[in-house]
């Protein structure tokens, strides 16, 4: 079959490597039918994730038909559509049982990994893949919704609601500061809704995106690229600060400017892949009374925002904003990475 193969940082092709075939009983075989590219993998071949080995293949994110089956799977069947979660889910495990996938303690990729697809075991930018413990880390595609709508499942919408709206506690009434409006960013603002925001800034340095972000739920956007964008915040909160600022880039300097953002009292949710040292003024952030929180995505909600996008009230066609068959994926991602030229949000492979 042919993949998108990792060869070190900065390196990668679309080879030919070996099916993949079933190596444990709760296995089964996807074909793929949409993909799409994540900025962990951009981090992956910039060198921030050092466990991905050479060879690997990359991705996280699909939709797929289902091939071939373990011996143990009995829910599942050849001819099943399926959404591919991006993280493992032995079902067993303490930290499976509590919902906390994301540190799965199943024994395939790693104990104590959930993220393995794309980083441990070969991943999703392939005409087929290996997904371990099938059952539980497999959702069937619903009638009415399309791959391309789904892959948005595997990654971007859960993990902008768990890691951005759920741990940053947004509650009704709060004003909610989005910074950074890329893929994840604008699903942060596509669900804090959900949970009663009343006002969704989306701040971002390109204005394409921070507009782009009023379509998918925020209620203000601003540009951060210039002076005075701090003031244009607060007057929007007299003077007080934001009650939750969400961190959605990966950089020191959008953390800083959560912690510029956030009132006392406040909550700062980190969403963003950090592949640089922090630093953290606690001489300063002691006495505002802040709570700062951070993870990897369990994809615990991933059912729950399947049945609102089943039903419409999720904006989820307006992800994709590029589309290519499979084997051009080496032309997605340079428009990926390029996005401040291209207008790329997300670009879907195949679907």
């Amino acid at each position: 079959m042919k993949a998108l193969v990792h060869h070190g940082a900065g390196h990668k092709s679309w080879d030919t490597v070996p099916d993949p075939t079933i190596e444990a009983p709760t296995d089964v075989i996807v074909k793929i039918d949409a993909t799409t590219i994540c900025g962990s993998d951009l981090h992956i071949l910039k060198g921030d994730v050092p466990s991905v080995a050479e060879g690997r293949v990359l991705g996280h994110e699909g939709v797929g038909t289902v091939v071939a089956t373990g011996s143990a799977v009995s829910t599942l069947a050849t001819g099943d559509q399926v959404i591919i979660a991006c993280i493992k889910n032995c079902g067993r495990c303490a930290y499976c049982r509590r919902g906390l996938h994301s540190h799965c303690a199943g024994d395939e990729g790693a104990p104590g990994m959930g993220w393995i697809l794309g980083h441990l075991v070969h991943g999703t930018q392939a005409e087929y893949v290996r997904v371990p413990y099938a059952e539980t880390s497999l959702h069937r595609l619903p009638e009415g919704v399309t791959p391309a709508e789904g892959v948005m499942l595997s990654d971007i919408l859960p993990t902008g609601f768990e890691i951005g709206v759920r741990y940053g506690r947004v509650k009704p009434g709060d004003t909610v500061a989005v910074i950074g409006a890329g893929p994840v960013g604008l699903a942060v603002s596509a669900t804090a809704g959900l949970q009663g925001a009343a006002r969704i800034i989306a701040i971002d340095i390109d204005d394409h995106r921070a507009q782009q972000a009023l379509s998918f739920g925020a209620t203000h956007a601003v540009n951060s690229g210039g002076s005075g964008w701090q003031d244009e915040v607060r007057a929007l909160t007299d003077g007080d600060g934001v009650d939750v600022a969400v961190e959605a880039v990966g950089i020191p300097h959008t953390f800083a400017m959560a912690l510029d953002l956030v009132r006392p009292g406040g909550n700062v949710a980190n969403v963003g892949v950090h592949g640089k040292p922090v630093e953290l003024p606690l001489q300063d952030l002691w006495i505002k009374n802040i709570a700062i929180s951070m993870g990897l995505v369990n994809t615990d909600t991933l059912p729950m925002l399947l049945r609102l996008v089943r039903d419409g009230r999720l904006p989820v066609d307006r992800f994709a904003s590029h589309h290519f068959p499979l084997d051009r994926i080496l032309d997605a991602y340079d428009t990926f990475a390029d996005a401040a030229k291209t207008n790329a949000l997300k670009v879907v492979l195949g679907g």
